[in-house]
């Protein structure tokens, strides 16, 4: 899972228009939903931190947790800028560790694609189990199989700024169900004024979501809500992003 090691450098240039404070929003009103008042939250595949930092500006305590070095301290430096304390661990959420259980577990951005055997999603969610409080809350979306094969696809993508650029090429494989995304970017050098090209190979595994529920169950889990995104609205033929709410078994 060594992904974004040089994408790192303009992650928040091309991610620009991901709707992160829809999703900040969306997530406190699950939160709401559910009766939650979380004081320690940990986000799974965290990044470059647009969902940690923000939270943590809001008050609350966060546990940033990311397998790229390079995406934690592009999160450390953003974090120093706006003056919030938070600990980053690198960790593959795989088999993370923490020092004891919080109130919520989030994981945005599609990262729970990024684990591509079943065997290992049942072993994140049975770590989630593990560390959520008594009370806490498992919140996390997934790219459906919609969006993969019919707006990834065998598609391409590119975009430009003013010192950097990028395209990206899919291929969606319909018998392993995973979608290979091939960046090829250039960056400028700010000291030279030259461009570096750089080239890496994402993964991203399609699950059901009756997948999904089944690994949940299994980990020990309870299920509390599938909705389509930003809704409470049931998934649809056509969702291309689902968010999946649980607790800990037996609430």
């Amino acid at each position: 899972m060594s992904v974004y090691e040089n994408f790192a450098q303009v992650y928040d240039t091309f991610m620009e228009n991901i709707p992160y404070n829809d999703w900040l929003e969306y997530i406190e009103k699950i939160w709401d939903k559910f009766n939650l008042k979380p004081k320690l939250i940990a986000d799974l595949g965290c990044g470059t931190g647009n969902i940690t930092i923000p939270l943590a500006k809001k008050g609350y305590e966060l546990i940033g947790i990311d397998a790229s070095y390079q995406m934690l301290a592009k999160a450390r430096e953003k974090s120093a800028k706006e003056n919030v304390n938070i600990l980053y661990l690198e960790q593959d959420m795989r088999e993370f560790e923490l020092y004891g259980t919080v109130d919520c577990i989030v994981s945005m951005c599609d990262s729970i694609n990024y684990i591509l055997e079943e065997d290992e999603l049942l072993q994140v969610f049975k770590w989630v189990n593990n560390y959520l409080e008594p009370k806490g809350l498992f919140i996390f979306d997934i790219n459906t199989i919609y969006k993969f094969e019919n707006i990834l696809g065998y598609n391409s993508f590119s975009q430009t700024t003013e010192n950097s650029a990028y395209t990206l090429e899919n291929y969606f494989d319909n018998e392993e169900m995973i979608n290979e995304f091939y960046t090829n970017f250039f960056i400028e050098d700010e000291e030279t004024g030259l461009y570096h090209r750089f080239e890496e190979i994402h993964y991203e595994k399609a699950y059901t979501i009756e997948k999904i529920k089944e690994l949940i169950e299994k980990s020990g889990l309870t299920l509390l809500g599938v909705y389509d995104e930003l809704t409470f609205n049931e998934p649809k033929e056509d969702s291309q992003r689902v968010f999946f709410v649980a607790c800990e078994n037996g609430k």
